[in-house]
Protein backbone atom coordinates (compact mmCIF):
# COMPACT_ATOMS: atom_id res chain seq x y z
CA UNK A 1 0.00 0.00 0.00
CA UNK A 2 2.24 2.88 -0.91
CA UNK A 3 1.36 6.20 -0.07
CA UNK A 4 0.26 9.43 -2.25
CA UNK A 5 2.34 12.51 -3.07
CA UNK A 6 1.59 15.82 -2.38
CA UNK A 7 0.54 18.64 -5.04
CA UNK A 8 1.21 21.74 -4.15
CA UNK A 9 0.72 23.68 -7.64
CA UNK A 10 0.27 23.40 -11.33
CA UNK A 11 3.39 22.39 -12.33
CA UNK A 12 3.49 19.42 -9.10
CA UNK A 13 -0.31 18.23 -10.51
CA UNK A 14 0.44 18.00 -14.54
CA UNK A 15 3.88 15.84 -13.04
CA UNK A 16 1.86 13.70 -11.56
CA UNK A 17 -0.89 13.49 -14.26
CA UNK A 18 1.90 12.80 -17.01
CA UNK A 19 3.65 10.02 -14.22
CA UNK A 20 0.06 8.38 -14.79
CA UNK A 21 -0.09 8.36 -18.29
CA UNK A 22 3.28 7.18 -18.59
CA UNK A 23 2.36 4.23 -16.48
CA UNK A 24 -1.23 3.70 -17.94
CA UNK A 25 0.42 3.77 -21.46
CA UNK A 26 -1.87 6.83 -22.53
CA UNK A 27 0.36 8.85 -24.22
CA UNK A 28 -1.49 12.11 -24.66
CA UNK A 29 -5.35 10.74 -24.29
CA UNK A 30 -7.20 12.46 -21.26
CA UNK A 31 -6.63 11.29 -17.82
CA UNK A 32 -9.65 11.22 -16.03
CA UNK A 33 -9.84 12.51 -12.48
CA UNK A 34 -12.11 12.23 -9.58
CA UNK A 35 -11.01 13.95 -6.55
CA UNK A 36 -12.82 13.99 -3.16
CA UNK A 37 -12.36 15.40 0.53
CA UNK A 38 -9.06 14.20 1.99
CA UNK A 39 -9.67 12.43 5.20
CA UNK A 40 -6.67 12.17 7.59
CA UNK A 41 -5.94 9.73 9.50
CA UNK A 42 -4.25 6.05 9.43
CA UNK A 43 -4.50 4.22 6.38
CA UNK A 44 -5.17 0.90 6.63
CA UNK A 45 -5.83 -2.18 4.24
CA UNK A 46 -8.62 -4.32 5.62
CA UNK A 47 -8.82 -8.02 4.06
CA UNK A 48 -12.06 -10.24 3.54
CA UNK A 49 -12.01 -14.12 2.79
CA UNK A 50 -15.04 -15.52 2.07
CA UNK A 51 -16.75 -12.28 3.12
CA UNK A 52 -15.14 -12.54 6.68
CA UNK A 53 -12.43 -9.96 8.09
CA UNK A 54 -9.60 -11.95 8.75
CA UNK A 55 -6.91 -9.59 8.31
CA UNK A 56 -6.43 -5.77 8.81
CA UNK A 57 -2.87 -3.95 8.56
CA UNK A 58 -1.08 -0.52 8.20
CA UNK A 59 0.33 0.91 5.27
CA UNK A 60 3.35 0.63 7.44
CA UNK A 61 6.59 2.05 5.25
CA UNK A 62 4.67 1.16 1.91
CA UNK A 63 6.10 -2.89 1.95
CA UNK A 64 5.34 -3.77 5.37
CA UNK A 65 2.70 -2.77 7.71
CA UNK A 66 1.36 -3.44 11.16
CA UNK A 67 -1.19 -6.01 12.20
CA UNK A 68 -3.93 -4.31 13.53
CA UNK A 69 -6.62 -6.94 12.80
CA UNK A 70 -7.52 -7.24 16.79
CA UNK A 71 -8.14 -3.72 17.24
CA UNK A 72 -10.15 -3.14 14.17
CA UNK A 73 -12.64 -5.82 15.39
CA UNK A 74 -13.53 -3.76 18.11
CA UNK A 75 -15.00 -0.64 15.57
CA UNK A 76 -18.89 -1.14 14.88
CA UNK A 77 -17.84 0.86 11.65
CA UNK A 78 -15.42 -2.12 10.75
CA UNK A 79 -17.49 -4.32 9.20
CA UNK A 80 -16.56 -8.08 10.57
CA UNK A 81 -18.61 -9.80 7.51
CA UNK A 82 -19.16 -8.77 4.02
CA UNK A 83 -23.19 -9.38 2.78
CA UNK A 84 -24.34 -9.69 -0.24
CA UNK A 85 -22.13 -11.09 -3.32
CA UNK A 86 -18.29 -11.05 -2.17
CA UNK A 87 -15.11 -12.08 -4.06
CA UNK A 88 -13.76 -15.16 -2.08
CA UNK A 89 -10.88 -12.15 -1.12
CA UNK A 90 -10.95 -8.85 -1.72
CA UNK A 91 -8.56 -6.43 0.03
CA UNK A 92 -10.47 -2.81 0.48
CA UNK A 93 -8.28 -0.18 1.46
CA UNK A 94 -9.72 2.69 3.54
CA UNK A 95 -9.08 5.25 6.17
CA UNK A 96 -9.68 5.03 10.01
CA UNK A 97 -10.10 8.66 11.31
CA UNK A 98 -11.98 10.43 14.54
CA UNK A 99 -14.32 13.23 13.56
CA UNK A 100 -13.76 16.74 14.76
CA UNK A 101 -16.44 17.40 16.93
CA UNK A 102 -15.51 13.89 18.43
CA UNK A 103 -11.84 15.10 18.90
CA UNK A 104 -12.45 18.24 20.43
CA UNK A 105 -14.82 16.93 23.00
CA UNK A 106 -12.31 14.70 23.82
CA UNK A 107 -9.72 17.23 24.48
CA UNK A 108 -11.97 19.46 26.31
CA UNK A 109 -12.70 16.27 28.61
CA UNK A 110 -8.98 15.64 29.08
CA UNK A 111 -7.97 19.11 29.88
CA UNK A 112 -11.12 19.51 32.35
CA UNK A 113 -9.54 16.48 34.08
CA UNK A 114 -6.10 18.18 33.80
CA UNK A 115 -4.86 14.96 31.27
CA UNK A 116 -2.66 15.37 28.63
CA UNK A 117 -4.90 16.61 24.81
CA UNK A 118 -4.15 15.20 22.08
CA UNK A 119 -1.51 16.99 19.67
CA UNK A 120 -3.87 16.34 16.29
CA UNK A 121 -6.82 13.88 15.18
CA UNK A 122 -4.36 12.18 12.76
CA UNK A 123 -1.93 11.32 15.73
CA UNK A 124 -5.00 10.63 18.03
CA UNK A 125 -6.64 7.72 15.63
CA UNK A 126 -3.04 6.48 14.35
CA UNK A 127 -1.93 5.63 18.12
CA UNK A 128 -5.32 4.62 19.20
CA UNK A 129 -5.20 1.91 16.45
CA UNK A 130 -1.81 0.88 17.20
CA UNK A 131 -2.78 0.27 20.82
CA UNK A 132 -1.60 -3.19 22.37
CA UNK A 133 -4.48 -3.51 24.38
CA UNK A 134 -8.04 -3.72 22.05
CA UNK A 135 -9.96 -2.36 24.58
CA UNK A 136 -8.20 1.10 24.69
CA UNK A 137 -9.12 0.71 20.72
CA UNK A 138 -12.90 -0.17 21.55
CA UNK A 139 -13.44 3.01 23.91
CA UNK A 140 -12.29 5.71 21.16
CA UNK A 141 -14.44 7.02 18.94
CA UNK A 142 -12.69 6.17 15.78
CA UNK A 143 -14.76 5.58 12.38
CA UNK A 144 -13.97 3.56 9.22
CA UNK A 145 -14.26 5.49 5.63
CA UNK A 146 -13.24 3.09 3.12
CA UNK A 147 -12.69 3.20 -0.74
Amino acid sequence: MLSLDNAFDLADFLEFCARARRFLGLKEARLPIVAEPKIDGLSISLTYANGRLVQGATRGDGMEGEDVTANLRTMPSVPKRLHGKAPALVEIRGEVFIEKADFLKLNEQQAAKGERVFANPRNFAAGSLRQLDPAITAARPLKLFAY
